[in-house]
């Protein structure tokens, strides 16, 4: 079932773009290959969800991001970029949940898909972020989650679990309730049956996603 939510979601509709660009061209800084997310949360149970991140980045300040990031924490990552029209109108709000979050431990980093450094660092001024950015203009950490983001989506936010598994995902514009609900639920999991699901699933007595 998980499998079939997942699909659903994306199948998006692209705004603007031939659907023959590459990802180098899709990382051009106009906009005009922006592909909409219709706002919609795909949310994924323990035992249904898979392998944790595995995700080998920088942030723009030179800070190693890797798999053993998210463990033990609940971990919120957003797909971004400065010319994108929801990525603007999100941001303030996803500054303010941070803060919100930040007490209970829970980690937020963006994943830039096609700016520069001074050029994400203007967004970031300008919107007063003060969460990490991984720079992502190769595609590295995009690829490397494509089973939860589309390619071209952006804006894309996912919720890990305190294990690095993604427990939901938004497509698309972010609603601040609904994020503040999912980032909730992960922080009162119990993180013993959290891990019992994890073993069970590596031991191969459940269904992958």
């Amino acid at each position: 079932m998980a499998a079939a939510v997942m699909t659903a979601g994306l199948a998006l509709t692209a705004c603007g773009s031939d659907g023959n660009d590459d990802l180098a061209q899709r990382a051009s800084n106009d906009g005009s290959n922006y592909v909409a997310g219709d706002g919609s949360v795909q949310e994924f149970a323990s035992e249904n969800r898979g392998d944790s991140v595995v995700i080998e980045s920088e942030t723009f300040e030179g800070e190693s991001v890797t798999e053993e990031t998210f463990q033990d924490e609940v971990s919120v990552i957003n797909f971004w970029y400065a010319a994108c029209a929801p990525c603007r109108k999100e941001a303030p709000d996803l500054q303010e949940i941070y803060e919100e979050f930040e007490p209970d431990g829970v980690q937020f980093y963006g994943v830039n898909t096609r700016d520069t450094q001074a050029t994400a660092e203007a967004f970031e001024r300008t919107f007063g972020i003060t969460y990490p950015s991984m720079e992502d203009r190769g595609g590295t950490v995009l690829m490397s989650m494509t089973d939860y983001v589309h390619p071209s989506a952006v804006p894309t936010t996912l919720v890990l679990d305190r294990q690095g598994r993604v427990s939901a995902r938004i497509s698309g514009l972010v609603d601040p309730g609904t994020l503040r609900a999912l980032i909730t639920t992960a922080l009162e999991e119990d993180p013993a049956q959290a891990e019992a699901a994890v073993n069970d699933a590596a031991a191969g007595t459940l269904p992958a996603i």
